[in-house]
Parts: C-alpha cells; sequence; structure tokens
C-alpha cells in the first residue's frame, strides 16, 4: 500500500486515523470472505438432502466462518453461563409442581433462537440409544428425528417446518424471565434454506417472516448476495438494528425537520395550515415515488436542483407535473410519460412559490431513501405543520411507533393469529393423515376471512393505527399464501388480485378534513411499499396508482345532527364567546385577563343524535386527549349540550370514555370481535371508570383482555413526559368474563421504543387491576357527609398577599385569627389563610385568600368597599366570559363554595386533609383558621384516631388501589377512597388511646421539624423515608435530610401507626397490600349488608345523625365477619363443541392457556357439551405437533 493511497482516503475521512484506514481498506479489499469460500460452503451442504442427519452444529459453525461472526460454545452445567450455545436448556413449569425441559438447538441472548428441522445432536444420540424421554414437548428424540426426514417440496415438508417454528416459539417463551424475547427466531432446514421471523415489539406474540414474505427464507445460494450475508451478521451482532420501524424513526428525524423548517416559512409567509400541509405532502409522496420506481429515478430530485438558479420558475413545473401524474399525460417536466396516478392528492396540484432557501431544504429532504420511510412520518409532518392552537384543539397527537404495535398486537393481530394456528394444526393434522386438499381448503377459507376483515379507527388522526395493523394484517397474509404455495395451491395463490388485503379494509372516521385525505394516503403509500416488497421493483401495481377508495369519513364521531346554525341575538347579530385562550393585560392592574375581543363563534346543533359507525370487525385508535372538565370549553356550549342529549356517559369522564362506550358497545351488539384504544391513564379515576363498570357488569357485556393502567408517553413535538393507560376488550364468554392480561411498567429507561413490563393474569377489574375487585365497594353510610374538596376559586384575583389583605381588610385582628366562614356566626372576618397542594407538600406560600360566602354584591360593597373594588378589577373580567351563567352572575363568590363542607366543619376543632394528587399519601391537621383549596381531599373529623386509621398502611393501601392515577402520581378521590372505606368497628378505648398518642406525636414531630428548617418539605422528608423503607443507601444529601428531618422517628411513628391500626382491624400487621384489598372490599360489603338492615356505624353520629333523626347507637356488640375469599367456580361442559377443525383447536387452545395446572385430555373434554376424551385428543396431538401445547409424561398437556 503507497502513501497515494492514505492521501485518497485521509481527503474523504479526514477524520480517521491512518492505522484505522488501512486496517478497513485492507478489510474492503481483502475479505476474509471470498465467493470460492461461498461456492465451497454451498456444495459441502446442498446434497445433504432432509432424509440425512445433516450435522446442525457443523453447519452452524461454517455459517459463522462465512459470516465473519464469533461461533457458539457448547453448553455448559450451569446455564447462568449459557448465552451463546449449543444445546441451551430450557425449563417450563407445568403449573403442578413439575417441570418440563428442552433444548434449543441454537440460541444467543438478546439475538435469536435456531430451531433445526433436522432435530439436534442430542436427539439423535438419544434416540440412538432408544430413550424415550419427553421434552418440553412431549416428544420423544425419535419423534423430532423423523421430523427431520420429511421430503422437500411436499406438504410433509411443510409441515415439518411449521413445527419447528412453534417449538421455537414456544422455547422463547420458556426462557428466564431476566432474558427477554429474542427479537429473531431462525428455522433451519440444514443445507437447504433458513427461515428467518422477527418481533421486535418485545412480546413474543409476533413472529412474522422477516423482512417479508419475498425475503424471509434465504436459500442457500442467496447467501452470494452481500446484503443476504450482512442481514444475516446483523442478526448474529445487533438484530434490532435491523427493526425497520427503528430505522424509519431515525429517517423521520432527519427529514421532518427539514421540512418543518419549510412549513414555518410558508406559514410566516401567510400561506395557511391547510394548504402549506397539502402542498407538503404533494412533494413528500412525489419524492416516495421516485425513489420507488412510479416515475423515473432521481428525476425530481434533479427538476428541484436544476431550478436552483431560477426558483420562481419552480411553481409552474410542479403544477404541470402533478396534473400529469394525476391524469398519466406525458410530463414535458421530466421528459417521459407518467403513470396514471388518481387518487386524492393530485386533484390539486397547485403549487406554492418558493425561495431559493427553501428549494435547498426540499432538494436535502429529496437525497434521503423515502422508500424506507415509515408511511407514519406523512402523519407527523403533517402535525408539524398544523398550527399549534388547532392540533390542542383537536387532540392531534402523534403516538410513537412503538405504542401502537403494543395496541395493536392484542386488540387485532392477536385474535387474528390464534385463528391462525388453529387452522394450521388442522392442517398439520389432516397433512398427517394424507389429506392435503382438505389441508388446503381450509388454509384458503382462512385466507378468504382475512381478506374480508375490517379495521376501524373511530379518530384516525392521519391514520397511523390503521396503517400499522395493514402492516401487521400484509405479515399474516404472507405467511398464509406461503404455506398455500407449499401445500402446492400456486393456482390460488396466483388468482388472488382484488381478493386481497388492501386499504378497503380500514376504515377510519375523523374531524380534520386534511387528515382525512392524508390518512387515505398513508395507506396507500403503506400497500406499495408492501407490493414493491413482495413482488419486486420491477412489478409495477396496476394503474391508477392510487385508486379513489374513501374509506377515511370526514365527520364527528360522536354526534351526528340535522343541521349546524349559528347562534344570533334578538338584533340578529352572531352570538360569540371567547376563545378561552387569548389574554390581555388588565388596564388597571396590568395582570392577564381575557381578550374579550378574541371571539369564537357559538353554534346550535339541531336534532342531534349519536353517529352510526361502519361495522368493522376490529375497532383501534387513540382518541383525543381532554379532560372531562375541559371538554365544555374546549369545544363549546352547542357541541357540549349536543354530546350529552346523546349518551349516558358521565360529563365528568374523560371525552375519550364517549369513544370507549360506543366501541363497547359495538363489541357487545354489532359483531365487533375485539376495540383496543390508547387514553390517558385517568381512565381509571372514578367517573371514567364508571363507563367500563357499566359494560363488565352488564350481563352479555364485555371482558378486558388487555390493560396497561400507566404506560410512559413522550410527546415528540415538545418533549412533554405525560402518562397514558391502554386497554382491549372483547364480548364476554357464555360464563361470563374472562380472564385478560395486566401489564406493569417495571422500567421505562428506554422508552418509548424499549419498555420492561411484569405481567399478571386474571379476572380485570374497572379499575385496571387483577385481585380484589375494588370497583365493586359502594359508599357507605357511616362516612357520610364527612369529606369534600376544599373551595375551588375560579379566579385568581381572590388570593392576596399578607401585605394586600392589611390594606383591604377593615376586619378586627387579635392574637387568635378567625375560624373560616360556615354559615352560622360569621362574623366580619373574609380574608383567611389559604393553602392548596402545593403548599403543603413543599412550604406554604403564606397567601391569604378573600372569602365572601353568605354575602350578597350589596353587602360585599357596603361593608368592604375597598374588598368589593379589588374583586371587581381582579376576579370579574374573568367571570364575564365563564360560560356558566352562575359562576358570570355570582362573580364575587368562589365558583365551588363547598357549603356542604363548611356545614360538617361546624362544630370541630381541626379537620384532616390530604393533598388529592401527590406521590406520597400523607394525611395532616389543619386549623380551622385555613380555607383548604379545591386540590385538598378535607374530612371533617377531628378525632387523631381517625387520623390514625387514615394514616395507617391499611388505608394508604386502599387508597392506592382505589383512587387512580394523574400521569404518574396517586390521586385521592373522597367518593372512591373515603366513602366506600370500612373502618375498624367496635374497638376499645384504650386502644384508641394508644393510636391518638402516636398520631399527635407524629403530627407535632413533623410540624416541629418543617417549622425548624426552612428548607425542608414533606415531599423531601418521605422521599427519604420511602429510600429508608426501600433499603437502599442514602446519597450524602439525603442523609443530611434524615438527620435534621429526625426521618427515622417518623417511621418509628408509621410503624407504630401500622400495627396498632391492624390490631384494631383484628388483622396481621404484615399483609401485603392485594390481601389488604381484598379484606377491605368484603368488609365494606358485609357494612353495606348491616347498614341495608339498618345498623350504620357513623364515625360523627352528632353531625350526621343527631338523635332527633332516631340515631341507632351501635357502640357495641358487633364484631366484622372475617372476609371468605370465594374460590372461582367453573361448570362442567358449558361450551358447546364447534363445527370445524380450526374452530376445535383454537377453542382447545383457549382452554389450556387459561388453565392453572395441566389437563388431562378428559380434563378438557369436560369443558365441552358433551364430549369425551377421544374426541379431543387428536386436537390435543395436533397443538403439541405445531408448539402450541405441551404434552408431559403422565399424558396431561399444558399450554
Amino acid at each position: 500500500m503507497n502513501s497515494s493511497d492514505f492521501n485518497q482516503i485521509d481527503n474523504c475521512h479526514h477524520n480517521t486515523s491512518r492505522v484505522a484506514v488501512a486496517m478497513r481498506l485492507c478489510f474492503i479489499v481483502f475479505p476474509m470472505t471470498s465467493p470460492a469460500d461461498i461456492d465451497k460452503f454451498i456444495s459441502q451442504w446442498r446434497d445433504t438432502g432432509g432424509s440425512e442427519l445433516a450435522n446442525t452444529q457443523s453447519f452452524i459453525n461454517g455459517l459463522c466462518d462465512l459470516l465473519e461472526v464469533e461461533p457458539p460454545t457448547g453448553s455448559r452445567t450451569d446455564d447462568v453461563h449459557n448465552d451463546y450455545v449449543f444445546e441451551r436448556r430450557v425449563f417450563q413449569d407445568n403449573g403442578d409442581g413439575t417441570q418440563s425441559f428442552g433444548r434449543i438447538d441454537c440460541y444467543k441472548r438478546g439475538c435469536y433462537i435456531l430451531e433445526a428441522k433436522q432435530g439436534s445432536e442430542a436427539d439423535r444420540a438419544a434416540a440412538d440409544k432408544g430413550e424415550d424421554d419427553l421434552d418440553i414437548f412431549g416428544q420423544t428424540a425419535s419423534a423430532r428425528v423423523k421430523r427431520g426426514t420429511a421430503r422437500r417440496g411436499t406438504p410433509g415438508w411443510a409441515k415439518a417446518m411449521v413445527q419447528a417454528k412453534g417449538q421455537a416459539e414456544r422455547y422463547a417463551k420458556a426462557l428466564p424471565v431476566d432474558h427477554g424475547w429474542p427479537p429473531i427466531l431462525l428455522v433451519t432446514d440444514i443445507g437447504y434454506c433458513i427461515e428467518v421471523y422477527a418481533d421486535f415489539t418485545g412480546t413474543g406474540k409476533a413472529y412474522a417472516q422477516f423482512p417479508d414474505r419475498a425475503r424471509y427464507r434465504i436459500m442457500l445460494e442467496d447467501l452470494h448476495d452481500e446484503a443476504v450475508r450482512e442481514r444475516l451478521r446483523a442478526i448474529w451482532t445487533d438484530p434490532k438494528n435491523l427493526d425497520p420501524a427503528a430505522r424509519a424513526a431515525r429517517v423521520t428525524r432527519d427529514i421532518a425537520d427539514l421540512l418543518a423548517t419549510v412549513a414555518r416559512r410558508l406559514e410566516k409567509r401567510g400561506y395557511n395550515a391547510e394548504t402549506t400541509s397539502g402542498f407538503l405532502m404533494r412533494v413528500l409522496f412525489t419524492m416516495f415515488a421516485e425513489d420507488s420506481g412510479l416515475i423515473p429515478e432521481k428525476s425530481f430530485t434533479n427538476l428541484l436542483k436544476n431550478q436552483r438558479a431560477h426558483p420562481e420558475h419552480l411553481e409552474h413545473q410542479l403544477s404541470a407535473l402533478w396534473a400529469a401524474m394525476d391524469k398519466g399525460e406525458f410530463s414535458p417536466a421530466l421528459g417521459v410519460p407518467l403513470k396514471k396516478f388518481n387518487g386524492y392528492l393530485f386533484k390539486e396540484r397547485t403549487a406554492i412559490p418558493l425561495d431559493a432557501e427553501e428549494l435547498e431544504v426540499l432538494i436535502k429532504a429529496g437525497e434521503h431513501v423515502w422508500t424506507e420511510v415509515e408511511p407514519a412520518i406523512f402523519g407527523t409532518l403533517l402535525e408539524r405543520a398544523l398550527n399549534p392552537k388547532e392540533r390542542a384543539k383537536l387532540g392531534a397527537h402523534y403516538t410513537p411507533r412503538a405504542y401502537v404495535e403494543r395496541l395493536i398486537g392484542p386488540t387485532i393481530m392477536e385474535p387474528l393469529r390464534a385463528d391462525w394456528d388453529g387452522v394450521r394444526g388442522a392442517a398439520a393434522t389432516l397433512i398427517e393423515e394424507g389429506k392435503e386438499e382438505e389441508a388446503k381448503a381450509f388454509v384458503e377459507a382462512f385466507h378468504s376471512r382475512l381478506a374480508q376483515t375490517k379495521v376501524l379507527d373511530p379518530a384516525c388522526g392521519t391514520g397511523n393505527f390503521l396503517y400499522v395493523a395493514m402492516a401487521r394484517m400484509k405479515e399474516l397474509e404472507g405467511e398464509v399464501l406461503d404455506l398455500l404455495v407449499e401445500l402446492g395451491d400456486d393456482q390460488y395463490v396466483a388468482e388472488i388480485t382484488g381478493h386481497t388485503i388492501t386499504p378497503e379494509n380500514f376504515l377510519g372516521i375523523e374531524v380534520n378534513e386534511r387528515a382525512v385525505e392524508i390518512a387515505q394516503l398513508v395507506l396507500w403509500i403503506g400497500y406499495l411499499q408492501w407490493h414493491f416488497r413482495v413482488n419486486g421493483a420491477d412489478r409495477t401495481p396496476p394503474e391508477p396508482i392510487l385508486r379513489d377508495v374513501r374509506t377515511i369519513e370526514h365527520r364527528d364521531a360522536l354526534i351526528d345532527y340535522d343541521d349546524k346554525i349559528l347562534e344570533r341575538d334578538d338584533a340578529g347579530k352572531p352570538i360569540s364567546r371567547w376563545d378561552g385562550e387569548t389574554m390581555k393585560l388588565h388596564p388597571v392592574t396590568g395582570k392577564k385577563v381575557p381578550d374579550e375581543g378574541a371571539r369564537v363563534e357559538v353554534y346550535r346543533y339541531v336534532k342531534p343524535r349519536a353517529a352510526k359507525w361502519p361495522k368493522a370487525d376490529f375497532i383501534v385508535g387513540n382518541p383525543p386527549f381532554i379532560g372531562g372538565k375541559d371538554v365544555r370549553d374546549r369545544l363549546g356550549d352547542g357541541y357540549f349540550d349536543a354530546l350529552f342529549v346523546t349518551t349516558d356517559v358521565p360529563e365528568s369522564a374523560d371525552f375519550v370514555m364517549h369513544w370507549w362506550d360506543k366501541a363497547a358497545t359495538a363489541v357487545r351488539n354489532a359483531g365487533t370481535r375485539r376495540f383496543g384504544f390508547v387514553t390517558t391513564n385517568s381512565i381509571t379515576q372514578v367517573f371514567s371508570r364508571r363507563v367500563i363498570a357499566k359494560h363488565l357488569e352488564a350481563k352479555g357485556g364485555v371482558s378486558l383482555r388487555f390493560a396497561i393502567p400507566n404506560h410512559p408517553w413522550v410527546d415528540e413535538k415538545d418533549g412533554a413526559a405525560v402518562r397514558i393507560a391502554m386497554t382491549v376488550a372483547e364480548p364476554q364468554g357464555k360464563s361470563g368474563r374472562d380472564p385478560g392480561m395486566v401489564q406493569t411498567v417495571i422500567d421505562e429507561s428506554g422508552a418509548p421504543h424499549t419498555i420492561a413490563f411484569g405481567i399478571n393474569i386474571g379476572l380485570i377489574s374497572a379499575d385496571l387491576r387483577i385481585g380484589a375487585d375494588v370497583s365493586s365497594a359502594r359508599p357507605l353510610k357511616a362516612n357520610d357527609k364527612l369529606a369534600s374538596r376544599g373551595v375551588q376559586l375560579m379566579g385568581n384575583g381572590f388570593i392576596v398577599t399578607p401585605e394586600q389583605a392589611e390594606g383591604l381588610s377593615v376586619q378586627i385582628t387579635d392574637t387568635q385569627p378567625a375560624n373560616i366562614r360556615t354559615g352560622v356566626e360569621d362574623g366580619d372576618a373574609v380574608i383567611f389563610d389559604y393553602r392548596n397542594g402545593r403548599d403543603l407538600a413543599a412550604r406554604p406560600r403564606g397567601v391569604k385568600v378573600i372569602d365572601l360566602y353568605g354575602l350578597n354584591e350589596a353587602e360585599v360593597r357596603d361593608k368592604h368597599p375597598a374588598i368589593y373594588q379589588h374583586v371587581l378589577a381582579n376576579v370579574k373580567p374573568h367571570r364575564d366570559e365563564n360560560n356558566r351563567a352562575s359562576y358570570r352572575d355570582n362573580w364575587w363568590l368562589f365558583g365551588e363554595q363547598r357549603s356542604e363542607l363548611r356545614k360538617a366543619l361546624r362544630g370541630v376543632s381541626r379537620y384532616i386533609a390530604t393533598i388529592e394528587t401527590a406521590k406520597h399519601r400523607v394525611f395532616q391537621f389543619l386549623s380551622m383558621s385555613i380555607l383548604p383549596d379545591n386540590k385538598l381531599a378535607c374530612m371533617a373529623l377531628d378525632d387523631a384516631y381517625h387520623l390514625g386509621v387514615l394514616s395507617s398502611a391499611i388505608h394508604v393501601s386502599w387508597s392506592l388501589g382505589v383512587g387512580g392515577l394523574l400521569e404518574d402520581r396517586p390521586v385521592y378521590v373522597k367518593s372512591q377512597c373515603f366513602d366506600p372505606f370500612p373502618f375498624p368497628s367496635d374497638v376499645a378505648e384504650p386502644l384508641k388511646d394508644r393510636i391518638r398518642t402516636e398520631v399527635e406525636a407524629l403530627d407535632a414531630l413533623r410540624k416541629r421539624v418543617l417549622a425548624e428548617h426552612e428548607d425542608l418539605t414533606l415531599t423531601k422528608l418521605y422521599n427519604v423515608l420511602e429510600a429508608l423503607r426501600e433499603g437502599r443507601a442514602l446519597t450524602e444529601t439525603e442523609r443530611d435530610m434524615h438527620d435534621r428531618g429526625l426521618v427515622t422517628l417518623i417511621r418509628q411513628h408509621h410503624d407504630a401507626i401500622d400495627a396498632l391500626v391492624a390490631e384494631a382491624y383484628g388483622w396481621p400487621v404484615d399483609l401485603s397490600d392485594e390481601e389488604i384489598l381484598t379484606r377491605l372490599v368484603a368488609l365494606n360489603k358485609e357494612r353495606a349488608a348491616e347498614e341495608a338492615s339498618g345498623l350504620i356505624r357513623w364515625l360523627r353520629p352528632e353531625y350526621q345523625n343527631p338523635p332527633s333523626d332516631d340515631w341507632l347507637d351501635t357502640g357495641s356488640g358487633v364484631k366484622p365477619a372475617k372476609p371468605v375469599i370465594a374460590a372461582e367456580h367453573v361448570p362442567d361442559n358449558i361450551i358447546p363443541w364447534p363445527g370445524t377443525l380450526p374452530e376445535q383447536v383454537s377453542a382447545v387452545q383457549s382452554i389450556l392457556s387459561t388453565a392453572q395446572t395441566p389437563l388431562a385430555p378428559q380434563d378438557v373434554a369436560r369443558s365441552f357439551k358433551g364430549k369425551r376424551a377421544a374426541t379431543v385428543r387428536p386436537v390435543l396431538e395436533a397443538l403439541a405437533g405445531i408448539g402450541m401445547a405441551r404434552r408431559l409424561k403422565d399424558g396431561r398437556y399444558a399450554a
């Protein structure tokens, strides 16, 4: 190598060292793998034949040499070290204390499982010795070896490969939990081919042909192709880098920023969002068309480059080009005739003039490889082009692809793949019996059903969910068609034009007109990508390229109406309201107040009714994120009123619950198989939860089959971190609700693409939990009238500083602050100390609040003129624009005055408060001189005994279990956390006194510590306390807070309270959270029954039920019964035996998958009406044959 070689390379890679460049050059010029090496490998293995017991390990070692990767080692005794080995042992719990084990032919942790059709070396050794030990699948070594003798090109060979894949999937399931799911499965016929299946979702439930049907099977001759060898090398070294979604995301990030730059510049020049986004979509699709060969290669990019000197000419050339693409005419701009595209996109072909900088940005975007772009990029670009105000109003959030996959799987693909597994099992059985034609008929029938499957997204935005659903269904279709080819059914496959999955299978409803067009385009782009992947770049789809198929409807998904009429006043002028967002500075106070000039028109909907959705097999999507309290402000009075004429969804439920309610109804009544939605995680809060409970508890209702209650969400526009939930539901079975899977996030450091989950299986309740059904707990009269949120100001002008208060107030100041106004003997005091959640969690702000409760406007003006003027200037401008008449008319009073709370506070010396939404659930006493904010949950109880019960681990566990979440913080909802909570009964006074002593000491200690150390807060103290309980080492900062905050003493008081309250219940102190919830639900049921019979255990009888109201004294003699948890009873003979073999396979597999222990054939038979073991045994054997069940030594079967 001479110096000129180095100089040439240095000019290209000036930051690369000479040594590194030399090594790279050597590698390029003198590769270790030569064509001769490849020829030698192929010739060595080509003639081994399926009937010969080829040496699996030798083949893999040779392949590793060819790929220039390290080969595996032999399996060692300690499996901890077996991360890259042959014969890797895996064990599976049978559910009855026994285990089965098997051996993976070749395994590399985090990369792949390889299963050879021929079986392993250990199989052949065991077969030679005549050993009959059953493996994890219930197969003998001889049976596995026999599988490898199936002749290539026969149905038997296809069955053997299906079996090998099924076993690879089972091995993946049996891996240790900390290994996770391997992204790749390799199914190998030694000396013939390697089939590649991938699942990059990390769920183990979506292993599909990779990269597509045309290329998933690698024949030995394909190893000549460097791209094939690179793909295999990546499988061995970095398989996650092959994830097309990850690659597409990188491309998305690269070019989205470029095109967003153009969008912003065009908007600044006066082009509206709709015009800008439409123009950009035409540009982007044209770039896709040139990269995919639909127009000549580089023709569009060169057109852009040729206009660098005269960008002003480009506008006319683009318009002419798009007109030619629409009609399929000769294009003067490109100099060639073009195919007919048609569709939506080029009906409007107007181009926007560009300046030189904008043109350069588009040229850079065009240089990317657009065939690798995720179609969802079009939706992303649209959202970046939209005005942020419009985006917020329409709730058009962008969903990361990884999250879409996480919902599409359980909603659509799991039931479809379960159907497919049934068909595969039936086909395997029929092939074994020599009935290949019947096997083909079953597979054809399944494909016909698949091709007619409809998916609806009733809030589809720009089509993300629909596109991903199409991609996954096309993967499944590829497997189906491939099996048909293996079964010799080439004629059927050749004639499926018009009988396949197309964009016509995917339906949508969307209120944004531009998004409707783009969603339709996204589906066609995705479909075209699949066309070229499967058929090759040379096979052009039939014209028109973009068929004018309108499956995305532009309308509202919730309401329909005869007319939408602009409201007018008596003079005929349009009525408008404040837009809810625009502010201005007040001329007197200088503070921001609503800009009364920023108006939106008010509409009335004539004859509103519930919108109808098109029939679909599956419903999936991500409806708008709008909290229930914000719906009226965001969408207007007219829409709000029209909506609630059509539904019984609670007004305070999140907006998404209207979609949830309609989808659940479709599942129950309209033949929809499943639905799944991404929602805010406040779906578990009280009003939204009621919607779920209604459908779970109804006769013929729904079962929740999948849920993630609290999932991270990363807003890719502004990086905001919020929390979401996912739910999937289907019709209840004949015996009632079916069990489902709850996934709990345990590690989200790799979000959004990689998240670790804990998994629990069982009946899922309305609160998205498995275990005690806390949603069944009912409010108790014993707790009635005592708990409430604090006041809701509806105007920050009520809050004043101490200095302002001193200047405004004429009240007499003495050494003892006045108690807050309760409606009786209130006196002249109208300014009080004020606390909200932040005041309690951190440090009090020291602010006060003007409270004019009980006074009319004239009384305020006459008695407190300075205060009247202050409220007039600082509160009334906001109230004047409020939609609610009571708020506007009574502008000097709080929006929500909490009269019931004030009444309950009469006669107590202090009250209990906790922050409604907080990381730590802490209760404390507040003085009667402090007015609580809406973000505090308050209990009108002044007995330290009650504070002790509320502060105990028992009540905290209850509140966490029933209260729901806001993002990742627990929410204390009084109607769920306090009202149904059963306090201990018949507690001896000495025990109560011990609880009081500990509680008073705890409350005093916390207040003293916070008073002495201004930098400490309640949150900081409890952060350290949480660290102590977790047993982790404290940081230096935490140790300092621990020492000064006396946190160990705080912990001791809590531990003592926990033990004493447990004693008051008569329960052990070390109960788990689930055990606590189970006992409390049972105790709630018992108390409710007592109350129905007239026995009420009042907490404050003198207030709740004074003697004049026939108060029933329940002071003694009634002990709560120990809760009894009824065993789940499943009656025999409840399921009709399906009529077809595929349905029988699916039904039996469902029975096995839900069984807690292995089942004998007669046990399975008892689940079906009138069937014997002989009927189900062949089906069980078919499931075991394709790896969907395991046969144990004693003849039982397990999932």
